[in-house]
């Protein structure tokens, strides 16, 4: 695994800017990584390994990601809206799983270990980086239980909603009133309201310019009026 200065470095850059949430999360992945027994988490023979579990959706979440090279695409990053700041590292091939959380008390000891350094978030930015792991965080070892559908790897079941029709895959399907529906029509949905819609560059393509799709989505519309 690279240094953590090199770490931090990279983490920022891909995230947008260099916060004490990036410092936290590349301290935190470096330590999950460890504690399961992964020394280089993004080499192909390791990825397939791991599976992270990231309990907000803050910029530490960003920084475990980018340690690890987990993605929601390759079903190796778990989302787990729990506001905690906290992730927990699993290695698929031994079983191991250690849960990471970062503690409330080194908000309060920025200051000792940061003295010099005016400013709330300048002097944890700062102390993050001086802290030793044991100030910074507290570890779990804990048991997780992985179905089959939420494993890396092909879809393992695809179904479709007797309502509208859509495919729902990997077991997100809800069985009620004996119909198979998708969770939108099951009633939990995030959104509501919802009705189809046409927009003016509906016919653009890769390699097409905007200009001339709207010409033929206006042909189109002109059609059908």
């Amino acid at each position: 695994m690279d240094t953590f200065e090199s770490l931090l470095k990279s983490s920022a850059a891909a995230h947008g800017h260099l916060c004490p949430g990036q410092v936290v999360g590349v301290r935190m992945a470096m330590l999950g990584c460890r504690l399961i027994g992964l020394d280089e988490p993004t080499r192909h023979d390791q990825i397939k390994k791991l599976i992270v579990y990231v309990e907000m959706d803050r910029c530490t979440a960003d920084a475990v990601a980018h340690v690890t090279g987990v993605k929601l695409g390759r079903r190796s990053l778990k989302f787990m809206d729990y506001g905690i700041m906290a992730a927990t590292f699993v290695n698929l091939e031994t079983g191991k799983a250690f849960r990471v959380l970062s503690t409330e008390e080194a908000r309060s000891l920025s200051a000792a270990y940061a003295p010099e350094v005016a400013g709330k978030y300048p002097q944890q930015l700062e102390a993050y980086q001086r802290m030793p792991d044991c100030v910074l965080f507290r570890v779990q070892r804990v048991d997780v239980s992985i179905s089959e559908f939420d494993l890396p790897g092909p879809t393992r079941r695809k179904v479709a909603c007797s309502q509208c029709g859509q495919v729902v895959r990997d077991h997100r399907e809800v069985a009620k009133d004996g119909h198979v529906l998708c969770r939108s029509c099951a009633g939990d949905a995030y959104f509501s309201n919802a009705r189809e819609i046409t927009w003016p560059d509906m016919n653009w393509k890769p390699g097409s310019s905007l200009t001339q799709s709207r010409k033929v989505a206006k042909i189109f519309q002109d059609d059908c009026d």
